[in-house]
């Protein structure tokens, strides 16, 4: 996986990233947690390090 750097703070994350929104289960259909936990594992397997979260995505679920 190809990493970028962000300079101001040295970190360096994955140019692809993993959105959770779907992750919720409230805006795509129901996602148990055992989905939810696959998904994550998967991309951190893949090398995915840069992931884009919310309090409220799944309504903070």
């Amino acid at each position: 996986m190809r990493m970028r750097l962000f300079n101001r703070t040295n970190v360096a994350v994955s140019e692809v990233g993993l959105g959770t929104w779907q992750l919720g289960g409230t805006e795509w259909g129901e996602v148990s947690d055992q989905q939810a936990m696959d998904t994550l594992l998967a991309a951190a397997e893949a090398g995915i390090t840069f992931i884009d979260t919310a309090d409220i995505y799944g309504m903070g679920r």
